[in-house]
């Protein structure tokens, strides 16, 4: 089995499930195109764990709507892609060999940073999607180095995907709506980019510290660290390809990364 890409998905607000915009069609592409996984693991930081890492090893995950005020038609929607204990108990293994420690968890679901853009990649909810939690307080080296941890999986069929934001200021979007967008934004989206497609990894560990308008972006760090998680499972010397979200709700970079695929697969 050939090794499986690495994405970092900016999932934006919970209302991407119902507005496509740039960002969804591309995923939509990359769902028929890549090499189809055994499973789907997903790093969102809408599962936050204290202390250890947990693993849902949920065998019928259920679609959880952690959100409130938006469209009543978005809790309406279920994603009922099954689960993978089998997997989720071999990245239990893979974890612990490299000293995280970690906890199963049997009633995790699919929370919205996993099942919303999910949905776009496999509209048909027929591959197995499981969940690995990111802890609370890591550092932007110990998010990289949990992605690290996850890489061997990619060898035996797993698509990690890191979900988060490209930028994620929660008091800007409420306040905006949908405004023009921000300029610091276009910015910060643009250095992170750049950084990203010259693989500088070590560059991209200190964007909170060192990129334009990054405290503004990110008044919080759990929506980037998984751009770091990504970074982590792919080996430097693979390719990167940014699938272009634009901006929505005039602050949200909805920018994404796929590692590791060859250029025509990600047509």
């Amino acid at each position: 089995m050939s090794r499986t890409p690495v994405l970092f998905i900016s999932h934006g607000a919970p209302t991407f499930a119902l507005e496509p915009g740039q960002l969804g069609p591309r995923l939509v592409a990359a769902g028929e195109t890549l090499p189809r996984p055994r499973a789907v693991l997903v790093v969102s930081p809408h599962w936050m764990t204290r202390g250890a890492v947990g693993v849902a090893t949920t065998a019928a995950p259920e679609t959880v709507h952690d959100f409130g005020g938006f469209d009543r038609a978005l809790y309406g929607i279920q994603y009922p892609a099954p689960g993978h204990p089998e997997l989720a108990a071999r990245t239990i293994e893979v974890l612990r060999a490299a000293g995280w420690p970690v906890d199963a968890d049997a009633n995790q679901g699919l929370d919205h940073g996993a099942w919303v853009p999910i949905r776009f990649l496999y509209p048909r909810a027929d591959v197995p999607v499981f969940q690995v939690s990111l802890p609370a307080g890591l550092s932007a080296e110990q998010a990289y180095a949990l992605g690290q941890a996850l890489a061997p999986l990619r060898d035996e069929g797993v698509l990690v995907v890191g979900s988060g934001s490209m930028t994620h200021n929660l008091y800007e979007f409420r306040m905006t709506g949908d405004g023009a967008e921000a300029e610091y934004a276009r910015e910060f989206a643009a250095w992170v980019r750049q950084a990203v497609e010259a693989r500088d990894d070590a560059r991209l560990q200190r964007t909170l510290e060192i990129a334009p308008h990054a405290q503004r972006a990110h008044p919080t760090t759990e929506h980037f660290l998984p751009l770091l998680v990504a970074a982590g499972a792919a080996a430097g010397e693979e390719e990167v390809q940014t699938l272009e979200g634009g901006i929505t709700y005039g602050v949200l970079s909805m920018d994404s990364f796929l590692f590791g695929a060859p250029a025509q697969e990600a047509r």
